[in-house]
């Protein structure tokens, strides 16, 4: 199948477009000659002829009068009551005429061949060459009655003027449709650009440069496009690290087990040191589950379409019993919590929820300095439910912030390296909080810490 380019697209509707116009506007300018100019033109005509006949009655030379008429532009047949025709001017292209006709005219009757010629096409009735087309009345000259037909010579009006001016609308006609196919292309030019940059950024080339300085709609579409190729890159870069990460994070621990595993199988091994590696296993294994339970729940939440399951969940009581399996890791890390929670509900999805606050606590937990201090708020305001978890941890970078909720992204620079962690737990918090109609916001300072803020709207 052919393709067509935009540029050939647009040539061909514009031209389609001006067939089409040009008909519309020949059908009205048809009608309207038919209902308003045809009858018009006809007494115009007939006016012209009853002033040659008013002269012609009069001169000494009937014939040299009506040939001078016929000089200055109109086509004259001049009938006598034998039925002998002279005509005056070129001939007619049809110099026939109903003999009835003639006979009424010669009778005293004018005769209005123009208002009465058959309703076609406004070109066919003005321009027919025939003898029908045309007015008559009754000249008499010297006691002699004759029947004189008249209609303009259209070929002799059509002086020089008017060839200047069908010259200049089709020269006009022709430069407009040029113009326009110009300025299409010169539309289309950087559409095409876009296009070829796409093309770059499918095959993962996100260094591009698209030479497009302009204040319109493709101007921002232009720009847009640079954000999202900036935004690919950085998501490609995050993706490629992230691998890298959660393969290095599978792979240690399975290598741990299977080293320890190894190791039990020494019949001579210590029933210390048996347990010692039992219990590095067991440590191994519950990282690895960790670490697909992330997986699996950002797996879940890119395909929630319901909400079943949802139900009031008591967000002060969620956390309190969260705190309490966390507690004895503050303890080991001699955390001080401090909490304030108020009784507050939420229409959630109970599970989801409970992750947000284990995703929070967890990196409060991980990232806090030895013997610092935790503080947990849980208030309603203005019907939303505001949970806030402050720690007193290393921070983040400010210029980090803005995509910490990132999937795989690790503020690496402004986290411990002792520290393990794939970069899922702040993109699900935010993916869960945004399924719930909510918003998330973090801030922090380096050395002082981090302050999370969840806002969820209340039961109503």
């Amino acid at each position: 199948m052919m393709i067509r380019s935009l540029y050939v697209k647009f040539a061909l509707y514009t031209v389609l477009i001006m067939l089409i116009s040009g008909c519309i506007a020949f059908f009205i300018v048809n009608t309207i000659y038919h209902q308003y100019v045809k009858e018009e033109n006809d007494a115009k005509n007939m006016h012209i002829l009853e002033r040659i006949v008013a002269y012609g009655s009069e001169v000494e030379d009937l014939h040299t009068f009506l040939q001078t008429e016929a000089d200055v532009g109109y086509k004259l047949l001049l009938i006598d009551p034998q039925g002998g025709a002279t005509m005056f001017g070129e001939p007619f292209r049809d110099a026939q005429i109903d003999n009835r006709t003639v006979e009424r005219v010669l009778n005293g009757k004018r005769y209005h061949g123009m208002r009465d010629f058959p309703k076609e096409t406004f070109v066919t009735g003005f321009f027919a060459d025939e003898a029908t087309n045309s007015v008559g009345m009754p000249i008499t000259y010297d006691g002699k009655t004759y029947a004189l037909f008249m209609r303009p010579n259209i070929k002799l009006l059509f002086s020089e003027a008017h060839f200047l001016l069908g010259g200049l609308m089709t020269g006009m006609l022709l430069i407009s449709l040029i113009a326009m196919l110009w300025m299409a292309r010169k539309l289309i030019q950087p559409l095409t650009a876009l296009t070829n940059a796409t093309k770059q950024v499918g095959e993962e080339q996100f260094s591009i440069h698209v030479p497009l300085d302009r204040h319109d709609e493709i101007g921002q579409l232009a720009k847009s496009f640079y954000t999202m190729a900036e935004n690919l890159e950085r998501v490609n870069k995050m993706r490629k690290q992230f691998t890298n990460d959660i393969t290095h994070d599978i792979q240690t621990p399975l290598q741990h087990i299977k080293g320890y595993t190894d190791l039990l199988l020494d019949d001579t091994l210590s029933d210390e040191k048996k347990r010692s590696y039992k219990q590095i296993i067991i440590k191994e294994t519950e990282r690895l589950s960790s670490l697909t339970r992330q997986l699996l729940i950002l797996t879940s939440l890119d395909t929630v379409t319901e909400k079943n399951g949802w139900t009031n969940v008591r967000v002060d009581e969620q956390l309190y019993d969260i705190l309490h399996r966390f507690r004895w890791q503050f303890e080991e890390k001699e955390i001080t919590v401090q909490t304030s929670l108020r009784r507050a509900t939420v229409f959630a999805e109970r599970h989801y929820l409970e992750n947000v606050w284990e995703n929070l606590l967890t990196n409060a937990l991980k990232y806090n300095r030895q013997g610092g201090e935790v503080h947990v708020t849980c208030e309603k305001s203005k019907g939303d439910v505001i949970v806030q978890i402050v720690d007193t941890g290393i921070g983040i970078p400010k210029e980090k912030l803005p995509f910490v909720f990132d999937r795989f992204y690790r503020a690496d620079e402004a986290r411990n390296s002792n520290v393990s962690g794939t970069g899922l737990g702040l993109a699900i918090v935010q993916q869960i909080v945004s399924l719930h109609k909510g918003r998330v916001t973090i801030e922090s300072e380096i050395h002082v810490g981090t302050t999370c803020t969840i806002i969820l709207p209340g039961q109503r």
